[in-house]
């Protein structure tokens, strides 16, 4: 079988947008005969090395599901432990943020986060304005049919305000959700085997190109990125036509 091809230049024909459900941190710790909050840091630290490599590679948007609204039903260290690693990562971000130039967004409630996030998120947001180029999504507290709840309440406001005029469009309803202002992924990867979105940018990847893989996301390296592109350029895109 021939060897996949690695990518070697900036923008060699990658998607515009990939979304990665963060799958397999705690059955790898298990694996190992670890905590599962191991698997939390390993998984963290696998983000940073991909997210670096995608704004390498020429990606403009990479978004990540950390942690969804359902995720609260775990146990109780092993939350604390997910929000201590965000607080780290996002706080480590805040520190190069600025010097690489990098954007960060979250999408999810976070009304719903512990205030000490709330205000590093605000941070995060404030930073981004300044800059354009690869920018880096987290979902936190996030659930795909929960955003689109919200966005419809939030028409509704603005339509009961007059702010909102005339019959109501996808477009128009894009607009409310955490993604405004963002293309929709081309490509939408899972590592950890499991082989459905799990209530996941429900709207967002109505035409993503999906890829599957066994291996868990700590081992979920560069080489398997290059994989799940390489697979990406053989799909055959008609977006509902003919060809």
């Amino acid at each position: 079988m021939a060897a996949e091809k690695k990518i070697n230049q900036p923008g060699d024909n990658v998607p515009r947008h990939i979304a990665i459900i963060l799958d397999g941190n705690g059955r790898w710790a298990r694996r190992r005969g670890l905590p599962r909050t191991a698997g939390h840091a390993a998984g963290s630290e696998n983000f940073r090395k991909i997210a670096t490599y995608c704004k390498n590679i020429g990606v403009e948007y990479l978004t990540v599901y950390a942690f969804s609204t359902e995720n609260w039903k775990r146990p109780e260290d092993e939350v604390k432990t997910i929000m201590r690693l965000l607080r780290r990562y996002l706080n480590e971000a805040i520190d190069t943020m600025e010097r690489d130039k990098i954007r960060m967004k979250i999408f999810g409630d976070v009304a719903g986060l512990p205030q000490e996030l709330q205000e590093l998120v605000q941070k995060t947001d404030e930073i981004s304005k300044h800059y354009e180029g690869f920018q880096a999504n987290i979902c936190l507290n996030y659930g795909g049919r929960d955003e689109i709840v919200h966005a419809a309440r939030r028409y509704a406001e603005d339509y009961a305000a007059g702010k909102a005029q005339g019959r109501l469009s996808e477009e128009q309803f894009g607009g409310y959700l955490y993604s405004a202002g963002i293309p929709d992924p081309d490509l939408l990867i899972r590592p950890g085997g499991e082989q459905r979105i799990s209530n996941f940018l429900l709207w967002q990847c109505a035409y993503a190109e999906f890829y599957f893989s066994d291996v868990l996301w700590p081992d979920f390296g560069t080489d398997e990125l290059d994989k799940a592109i390489e697979a990406f350029r053989r799909r055959d895109r008609r977006y509902g036509n003919v060809k």
